[in-house]
C-alpha cells in the first residue's frame, strides 16, 4: 500500500514539473508543516484548528534509529501516539496516554486473548518510548475497536482507530498543554527549525488557549516512518454555527509565515492550509476571499497547473465531504483575509488567475490524511 502512495506522489511531482520549466525549480523536502481546520458537521459537531509538523527523517523529528526500525519491522505495530488529549479512549479521565496500536491477531479467539495478545506486542516497546519523551507512563488498559464510522467518513484506514486495530493504552498524570508542547518540542524538532519560525511558532502560541492538546505520532510504514508532532484546539458544538470560514482567527493568528527552514529552496508543496467540512447535507463553497489556483485531473486528483501561483485547491468544492488546500506558491506568508471563504451557495467571487474519543481518532486522521498531500488519505 505504501508503495502504491509513493508512486502516486511521484507522478503527481513530474505533473508538476513540467509546468514549471518557467520557473524556479520545485522541491519537495522531507518536513512538512501543515495547518488544518477540520469542521466536523456529522460526527462530533465540533470544530478543531490545528498545526502538524511532520516528517520521515529521523534527523528533523528526532527518534532513535533503533527504535524506529525495530516499529517499522514489526508488521503487526501500526502506530504509536502520545496526548494528554483528556479521553484518548473510552475509560480514561484527567490522563495522558501514550497508546500502541497493534493490528489484533487473528488468530486470538476472545477479547481476553485478544487483549493480551496485543498487550504482549506493547510491551517490548512502552520502555522505549517512555524514554524518548522522558515519561513514565504505567499501563491502563487494552482498548477494542470495532467502529468504522470514522475511518469510513474520512475515506481513510484503520490505522488510528477502526475495526481489527486494539490500543494498548499507558497512562501518566496530566501535563497542561503549553509546557508539554515545549519539552516534547525541545527533545523532538532540532534548533534549527525551531529557530526557523513559521507554523511551528503559531503552534507554540496556540499551545496556551483551554482547549489546547498536544498529540506525537509515530506511524510505521514500508521503509520510513512518518513521525507528527501535532498541536490542536478544539472549539465545542461550534460546527454548525459556521457560513464563513477564517482559518487563521481559529489558529489566533492574523498571519501566518512559512518556516524559514525552507528559505534555501523552492518547496511550494512543504506549506499547506487544509480546511476538510464534515455535513450530513450538501454543503457548496462561496465567496473565496483569495485566488483559486489552476488545476488539472491526475489519477481522480486536482492537481495544480502552476505551484509557483499562490491560491486554494478546492477536491471537491461541494459534496458532504469537502477538502479544501491552500498553497503559498513563492509567496512566504499570507494574511488571515485572503483565506476566508464562506459555506453557502451564492456566486463565488474568487480572484481565480486564468464525541470525545472522535476527537482524538479525528484529529490523527486527518493529519495522516494530509501526509501526502495530493492523495485522499491512506486507503487500503
Amino acid at each position: 500500500m505504501q508503495k502504491i502512495l509513493w508512486v502516486l506522489l511521484l507522478i503527481a511531482v513530474i505533473g508538476f514539473s513540467v509546468n514549471l520549466s518557467y520557473s524556479q525549480e520545485m522541491g519537495l523536502a522531507t518536513f512538512q508543516e501543515t495547518a488544518q481546520v477540520f469542521i466536523d458537521r456529522s460526527i462530533s459537531q465540533n470544530v478543531t484548528a490545528s498545526i502538524t509538523l511532520q516528517s520521515t527523517s529521523i534527523q528533523e523529528i528526532r527518534i532513535p534509529a533503533e527504535l524506529e526500525q525495530k516499529l517499522r519491522e514489526d508488521e503487526r505495530v501500526q502506530a504509536v501516539i502520545i496526548t494528554n488529549q483528556e479521553q484518548c479512549v473510552l475509560g480514561v479521565f484527567d490522563e495522558s496516554c501514550i497508546m500502541i496500536n497493534v493490528q489484533r491477531d487473528p488468530s486470538a479467539k476472545g477479547i481476553i486473548e485478544i487483549q493480551d495478545a496485543a498487550k504482549e506486542v506493547a510491551q517490548l516497546y512502552i520502555e522505549d518510548v517512555n524514554r524518548i519523551v522522558d515519561t513514565k507512563a504505567e499501563l491502563h488498559s487494552v482498548f477494542v475497536h470495532s467502529d468504522d464510522q470514522t475511518n469510513k467518513a474520512l475515506e481513510t484506514s484503520g490505522i488510528i482507530s477502526g475495526r481489527g486495530m486494539v490500543s494498548v493504552v499507558y497512562t501518566m498524570p496530566p501535563e497542561d498543554t503549553n509546557s508539554m508542547y515545549e519539552k516534547v518540542s525541545a527533545i523532538l524538532i532540532p534548533k534549527i527549525i525551531r529557530d526557523g519560525g513559521g507554523f511551528y511558532e503559531v503552534a507554540k502560541e496556540l499551545s496556551f488557549e483551554e482547549n489546547a492538546k498536544m498529540t506525537f505520532s509515530i506511524i510505521p510504514l514500508e521503509s520510513k516512518s512518518l513521525l507528527q508532532l501535532k498541536l490542536s484546539v478544539d472549539y465545542p458544538n461550534m460546527a454548525s454555527t459556521i457560513s464563513e470560514v477564517s482559518p487563521l482567527d481559529l489558529l489566533k493568528t492574523d498571519r501566518i509565515n512559512r518556516s524559514n527552514y525552507f528559505s534555501t529552496g523552492f518547496y511550494p508543496l512543504n506549506s499547506i492550509i487544509q480546511v476538510v467540512i464534515l455535513s450530513p447535507e450538501n454543503e457548496i463553497i462561496s465567496n473565496i476571499k483569495g485566488n483559486i489556483v489552476p488545476t488539472q485531473i491526475i489519477n481522480d486528483e486536482k492537481i495544480p497547473t502552476d505551484v509557483s501561483k499562490e491560491g486554494w485547491v478546492f477536491d471537491p468544492q461541494e459534496g458532504q465531504r469537502i477538502q479544501g488546500k491552500y498553497i503559498f506558491g513563492e509567496e512566504t506568508s499570507i494574511n488571515k483575509d485572503k483565506l476566508k471563504f464562506s459555506l453557502g451557495d451564492t456566486q463565488t467571487t474568487s480572484k481565480s488567475p486564468d464525541e470525545s474519543l472522535a476527537v482524538i481518532i479525528i484529529i490523527s486522521i486527518v493529519a495522516i490524511a494530509a501526509a501526502l498531500f495530493y492523495l485522499k488519505g491512506y486507503r487500503k
